[in-house]
């Protein structure tokens, strides 16, 4: 697999093994060992390259969403390393809106990525992909995502989430439907594909009653408080 993230195809694109590499050493369940990222150069190469890729080798949809996920997690983890923090309101704003990144060749920030490169592709199933270092993100996958398992990735990414009752609760007997702050703000994407949220949802919960009841809108909806602190451990740089 890793040989064919580094084929000559994309030698103008930065190499999906190192940062292949650097998640699977350093990433267990979703929680990260940033400490450890800090330390593997392999990182440092790869957020390199995305500032140097050139946009005419991403040709496809494919191909160009999977490199931005792996771009916006791989910079969400560099904005933790050099010290900022979406844990305080204020800090989100800094985090998400100031710090800036290079990519494909100009500046943005990780919301200029998210809203004017990520979302314009319409594939709801990246809400799932996309980790902001934050517990009630998704977990952060221990692979990079690739166009030829596109698809396969972000279907297992929705079926995780939907199923992680650390991120979504069904009370079948009650009807009471407890949901990530995640299908709140972005519910226009999955009505879109689906003509409500828990429609969406009933495609991908395991359990069948869930899932009934889901396709009817059958649950009362609340949704449940972000938590903000990060997903993993950061001691930061040595003295």
């Amino acid at each position: 697999m890793l040989c064919l993230l580094s084929a000559p195809a994309t030698a103008a694109l930065p190499y999906l093994d190192d940062f292949d590499a650097v998640l699977l050493r350093n990433v267990r369940n979703g929680f990260v060992d940033y400490d450890g990222i800090r330390a593997d150069p392999a990182f440092d190469r790869f957020v390199a390259g995305l500032g140097t890729a050139v946009p005419t080798d991403l040709a496809t949809s494919d191909s160009r969403l999977a490199f931005l996920i792996n771009a916006y997690n791989a910079l969400a983890i560099r904005g933790i390393l050099d010290g900022y923090s979406p844990s305080t309101a204020f800090g989100r704003y800094v985090y998400f809106k100031r710090r800036k990144y290079e990519l494909l060749g100009s500046t943005t920030t990780l919301e200029g990525v998210e809203r004017s490169q990520i979302l314009p592709l319409a594939e709801s199933r990246v809400h799932f992909a996309i980790v902001c270092a934050s517990i009630s993100c998704p977990r952060l996958a221990s692979h990079a995502y690739t166009p030829d398992e596109l698809d396969a990735q972000l279907e297992s990414a929705a079926q995780s989430f939907a199923n992680d009752g650390a991120r979504n609760r069904y009370d079948v007997k009650r009807k009471i439907a407890f949901l990530s702050s995640i299908f709140k703000w972005y519910e226009a994407d999955f009505s879109r594909d689906a003509g409500s949220v828990q429609k969406y949802l009933s495609r991908y919960v395991s359990d069948p009653v869930t899932a009934e009841l889901l396709a009817s809108d059958g649950f009362e909806v609340r949704y449940l408080g972000y938590d903000w602190d990060l997903n993993g451990v950061y001691r930061g740089k040595p003295d």
